[in-house]
């Protein structure tokens, strides 16, 4: 019998893992595919990366700027991150823990059920298994908030009429695509090696917006700025929900995007989570790892900010950049304290506040009543269906 068993082998099961390992409790890994590659971009402001992070793990950096109305300079600097590299870094400090290949068909105290027949038991187990939730069981009758995003890899010399060397864009919400409807920003990132990422994205939509509607803008976007897309150009699919609901799965703890530690806000989940799991690991060792993922503190921020996902949901998409435009106008303190600090309350309750006194009557309106309302219904299939 393990002291602990993590289900799910992406960067937070394995981080984990390899924590707990260090702490000298036995622990097992159970990853569907051990061997298989991991084909997500992984992106983080450097601030929120651990500082024990090695540098090679790093792929390339840049200053962050957004553009709503106007242009912003973000003030930190945006690191993307080498996913090879990272994963033979999480993988070293695998040692000694037992990696065992299955998917996982039940959990509950104590006890994990792979399909194979196989009985794995632990005096804790965590779900790190991702959006999914392997442990949950079966998935809730519900339509999730996605973020989706189509995107192509470019030589940075292409895509210098967009973003320069050394920059990243974090958002551009310009209707350079000339389409009306949800609204949709580029994302602009180095990749390292003089590549760049260029990806048109949707924050959130209830359902996600399709492939074909983000691919077609994202050209679009790029062709209005004269930048050809090669026939053989890399490309990059983007699809999860932002709205998981925490798990509930008795007996199990969640962690990673299965918590879910992604934030509502901006989908990033890999930096808290490579943060947070020294000091998971801790309190498994200590017998309480629950109030550190979720603390009243966490719970309450994590609260806010599904109001706020819930607002930009309801949101006319035209009013959408003006949004953009108050939020990026705040002060620096303010703007980090609602893209980070999970468990920061006290900051979160003065960055709302804050956004509430410089907005419109109409845009107050619109960030209240959310509060007050069940969640947004799904968007009418047509909106979902390619336009012209």
């Amino acid at each position: 019998m393990d002291d602990v068993i993590v289900v799910g082998g992406g960067p937070a099961g394995r981080a984990l893992a390899a924590a707990c390992a260090q702490r000298g409790l036995a622990t097992a890994l159970v990853d569907r595919s051990p061997d298989g590659p991991w084909l997500s971009t992984y992106g983080a402001w450097v601030h929120d990366l651990p500082a024990e992070l090695p540098a090679s793990v790093i792929a390339a950096r840049a200053t962050g700027r957004a553009i709503a109305r106007t242009a912003w300079d973000l003030g930190r600097e945006y690191a993307v991150l080498d996913v090879p590299a990272l994963r033979a870094h999480l993988d070293d400090g695998l040692a000694g823990v037992d990696v065992v290949g299955g998917r996982v068909t039940g959990a509950g105290p104590g006890e994990v059920t792979l399909a194979d027949g196989t009985r794995l038991r632990a005096r804790t187990v965590v779900d790190a298994g991702g959006h999914r939730q392997p442990t949950r069981g079966a998935a809730p009758r519900r339509t999730a908030a996605e973020q989706t995003a189509h995107g192509v890899v470019l030589d940075e010399a292409a895509a210098a009429p967009l973003v320069a060397p050394g920059e990243a864009l974090f958002m551009d919400w310009r209707a350079d695509h000339g389409e009306p409807g949800w609204p949709t920003f580029l994302y602009a990132v180095p990749l390292g090696g003089g590549r760049v990422l260029l990806e048109e994205t949707s924050l959130a939509r209830r359902p996600g917006l399709p492939q074909p509607v983000l691919r077609r803008r994202l050209l679009a976007r790029l062709a209005r700025h004269g930048i050809t897309v090669p026939d053989d150009a890399p490309t990059e699919r983007v699809r999860f929900p932002v709205d998981t609901p925490r798990l509930r799965t008795p007996g199990v703890i969640g962690f990673g995007a299965a918590a879910p530690l992604v934030h509502p806000a901006s989908g990033f989940s890999v930096a808290t989570a490579l943060s947070l799991a020294p000091a998971v690991a801790d309190a498994i060792a200590a017998g309480s790892p629950g109030d550190v993922v979720w603390s009243l503190r966490a719970r309450a921020v994590h609260r806010f900010r599904r109001i706020g996902l819930e607002a930009l949901l309801r949101m006319p998409p035209a009013e959408v950049p003006g949004f953009f435009e108050v939020f990026f106008s705040l002060p620096e303190h303010h703007r980090w304290a609602y893209l980070g600090g999970r468990d920061d309350l006290t900051g979160t309750v003065a960055v709302m506040g804050a956004l509430f006194g410089r907005s419109g009557w109409l845009l107050r309106s619109r960030l209240v009543l959310p509060a007050l309302r069940p969640a947004a219904p799904p968007r009418p299939a047509e909106e979902a269906a390619p336009i012209g």
